[in-house]
């Protein structure tokens, strides 16, 4: 009987190593920006935090790529499926699979998975958003991922037979400010795409294919008031993630001060990017800020 264990206990250890391996992929696929801070990341935590991304990008690809007459359908099944895997711990789904052994061991709930899940839902049918429901998509798009990200980092290293850390109000508050300054800056990133290829107009009080300086500046203002609230919360993170954190902030910083200097029309005709060696050069002096950071709180 033993034997049959061991080997049924080896058996599902290679399914979960296999779902960690796809969900791994995906990031490697689809993010460099993202993917170039979670390698600051311990194991662990590495692992979930691609595990989340992986099923957040999942749900993208219906709604943003596919889009077909059954994506509602998709999407519904997806998140099904995904409930089942919170309740069970296992999907055939492998990236579901991943999702599910990381939420279930740091404490993501239909809290934050049902939100996110009514967000993608809005993309099918909501084409122009007010304030409300601007503030109610952001939300589930991106705040409930940060706040899923803070369980990862608060959790890795916690054992079965312990209770899980909740992140507390500076960490929630930071992890909803940032998610919600990633989303916003990827909108204006993407604000030709969203509005010639996929017919949508997210930020409220905007005319769609036209973005004049002032609009521009209130958006501006915007995301830096998240970002403040986001690197207010950094320094009550885990060691790593702090670097991990620290250095995608300061890669999304570094976009936004690049679309700042940009005249409003020229976001509707490319996406801002860039290039690699600069990207290693900002992750760099983050990585290295943070290190004389820790020293002098040291000495």
């Amino acid at each position: 009987m033993s034997d049959v264990r061991s080997a049924r206990d080896r058996a599902l250890r290679l399914y979960d190593a296999t779902a960690a391996r796809t969900s791994a992929g995906v990031l490697a696929a689809y993010s460099t920006s993202f993917g170039l801070g979670t390698r600051l990341l311990g194991r662990r935590a590495q692992q979930d935090i691609r595990a989340v991304y992986a099923l957040v990008r999942l749900a993208d690809e219906v709604v943003d790529t596919y889009r077909g007459d059954d994506a509602g359908a998709e999407l519904d099944e997806l998140e099904e499926q995904t409930a089942r895997a919170l309740r069970t711990g296992y999907s055939t789904n492998l990236i579901v699979h991943a999702f599910a052994r990381t939420a279930r061991r740091v404490g993501i709930t239909a809290a934050e998975t049902r939100p996110f899940f009514a967000s993608m839902r809005a993309d099918l049918t909501v084409h122009e958003h007010d304030r409300a429901s601007f503030d109610a998509y952001v939300y589930g798009s991106a705040e409930v991922v940060g706040l899923m990200c803070v369980r990862a980092f608060l959790n890795e290293e916690r054992l079965p037979d312990e209770p899980v850390r909740e992140p507390d109000e500076t960490q929630v508050a930071g992890a909803r400010a940032l998610g919600a300054a990633f989303q916003k800056i990827n909108f204006l990133r993407d604000l030709g795409a969203d509005t010639q290829e996929l017919g949508r107009t997210y930020f409220p009080g905007t005319t769609p294919g036209r973005l004049d300086q002032a609009q521009l500046d209130a958006i501006l203002a915007e995301i830096t008031a998240d970002v403040a609230v986001a690197r207010a919360a950094v320094p009550t993170l885990p060691t790593r993630a702090r670097y991990a954190v620290g250095a995608t902030l300061a890669l999304y910083q570094r976009l936004l001060d690049e679309i700042a200097t940009r005249p409003p029309e020229s976001l509707l005709t490319g996406r801002v990017r860039l290039p690699t060696p600069v990207k290693l050069l900002v992750v760099g002096e983050s990585v290295l800020a943070e290190a004389r950071s820790g020293r002098e709180a040291g000495a």
